[in-house]
């Protein structure tokens, strides 16, 4: 049986995805925090990107208390998979973090087939464009905040025409929609 694939990203109204905490700050509420939690139930494995890899590795290891509490003791028990081609194995100094050798797609197609709960795509556009485009992610969730970004980077930006079906959607109390899109089957 194949693992679950999931992925979340927080998105403003104008489809930027890159740096949600300069436009999410204000409308991040109570349901989303829950949709977080519940989201990471069942998360065996991790993937990761190199930009959101350099930037977490700093910050959840030293934000364990706390509302950041139940997120930092997940991100930092669970097994982190890195895709990077400018990394080496050294330069990972996050416990439990391994470099992923060869090509990125082969490697989750492999890793869906093994033991274990659902893997996790954490933040990483890249490795989220890639991995939907090739059919792997099984989840895709956009937790799309009631604002408009004005500038920087799309998840799709110079990305391939990829049909997904809408599995589900919420809204929460300041107006965030929670959309969830899986593989477009006809």
């Amino acid at each position: 049986m194949s693992r679950t694939v999931i992925a979340a990203l927080f998105q403003s109204l104008d489809g930027i995805a890159s740096d949600p905490f300069n436009f999410q700050f204000d409308s991040f509420d109570q349901e989303m925090g829950e949709w977080m939690n519940t989201a990471i139930g069942g998360v065996d494995d991790c993937v990761l990107g190199r930009i959101t890899y350099q930037e977490w590795e700093n910050y959840w290891p030293n934000h364990t208390e706390g509302e950041d509490a139940p997120f930092a003791d997940f991100i930092n028990s669970t097994p982190k998979h890195i895709a990077s081609t400018t990394l080496s194995q050294a330069d990972l100094r996050w416990e439990k973090s391994t470099l992923i050798q060869g090509d990125l797609v082969d490697f989750v197609r492999t890793l869906k087939e093994t033991d274990g709960g659902k893997i996790a795509v954490e933040g990483s556009m890249s490795v989220v464009r890639q991995l939907v485009e090739a059919g792997l992610v099984d989840e895709l969730t956009l937790a799309i905040h009631p604002v408009v970004a004005g500038s920087g980077r799309s998840l799709f930006e110079g990305g391939a025409t990829t049909r997904l079906a809408l599995k589900d959607v919420q809204r929460t109390s300041k107006g965030n929609l929670l959309a969830t899109y899986g593989p477009f089957t006809s």
